[in-house]
């Protein structure tokens, strides 16, 4: 994904990954847009509520709940146990592209963007991509990195772009199972 945001340029983390699954865009759609049950197939979010507007419509706002075990990048010092984050939905479009941004502490958008999108893959089936990506750090990333030398921030960001592609890998698939049995 290039920048959705249309800010910086700046690129500092990207991930996306594919699957065919057995059920139409509608159904995935529905299931994806759902950002209350992530926890049924995220990595790391557990659940959350909507906060403001209009649950699933863009610019609604969803308080997601997180876990984060401590042997993940364990040398660095980010965020370990429970937090929440607030993101706001970019785009919500039936059937195609579900779109949203992680909010800072103001509610502001951050350049760290999350987004399923869905077609038809010919069979009967979705072809669902999910994508994330990160321009400007974060508030909390932009933490880390003070503490870090050069030599760390290159090694973080390493490290972390892998987390981050096996995340998203290990979401679709989780996706495509919780889609499949309904």
């Amino acid at each position: 994904m290039t920048n959705p945001l249309g800010a910086s340029g700046t690129t500092t983390f990207t991930a996306r990954a594919e699957i065919e699954i057995d059920a139409p865009p509608e159904q995935v759609y529905h299931t994806v847009s759902a950002l209350e049950r992530s926890g049924e197939w995220s990595v790391e979010c557990t659940g959350g509520q909507w906060v403001h507007g209009r649950p699933g419509t863009a610019g609604a706002i969803f308080r997601g709940e997180n876990v984060r075990s401590t042997g993940v990048v364990a040398w660095a010092p980010v965020i370990r146990g429970t937090w929440t984050t607030e993101s706001e939905v970019l785009e919500a479009e039936p059937a195609r592209v579900f779109r949203w941004s992680v909010l800072n502490g103001a509610r502001g958008r951050q350049e760290s963007v999350w987004s399923f999108e869905m077609e038809p893959n010919g069979g009967g089936g979705t072809r669902l991509s999910h994508h994330y990506w990160l321009g400007e750090l974060t508030e909390g990333l932009a933490k880390i990195f003070e503490g870090l030398d050069e030599d760390g921030r290159r090694r973080f960001v390493a490290e972390w772009n892998e987390k981050l592609n096996e995340d998203i890998r290990n979401t679709v698939e989780r996706i495509k199972v919780v889609v499949e049995k309904n």
